[in-house]
């Protein structure tokens, strides 16, 4: 459940990235409500995941899928660049992230 946990807290966190942004574009209290709501959840999934697994383990995935996210929803969200080597180096945190999985 631990994993699960962690995973669902980098996903929330890619969202609350993603509300960064919307809220740069559109000062709404939506977006902030929106934005808050999203890194709450981050954390609170992260600190429940962090009662079983390592904290290093935890936070380097949890960064790892964050960063992961926000640069591919960047990509198909907001026109950002999908040159080969950001792919690459995409592919390389989430290799890193499951060789953690795998070790831990």
């Amino acid at each position: 459940m631990a994993w699960i946990s962690l995973i669902l807290a980098g996903m929330f966190e890619t969202f609350g990235v993603i509300m960064i942004n919307r809220f740069h574009k559109d000062p709404k209290w939506q977006s902030i409500f929106l934005l808050i709501l999203g890194f709450g959840a981050s954390f609170i999934f992260l600190a429940y995941s962090m009662e079983t697994l390592p904290m290093g383990t935890a936070y380097a995935i949890w960064t790892g899928i964050g960063a992961s996210g926000g640069a591919i929803l960047g990509m198909i969200l907001y026109d950002e660049s999908k040159d080969w080597r950001r792919l690459v180096f995409i592919g390389m945190v989430l290799s890193a992230a499951i060789g953690l999985k795998l070790v831990s």
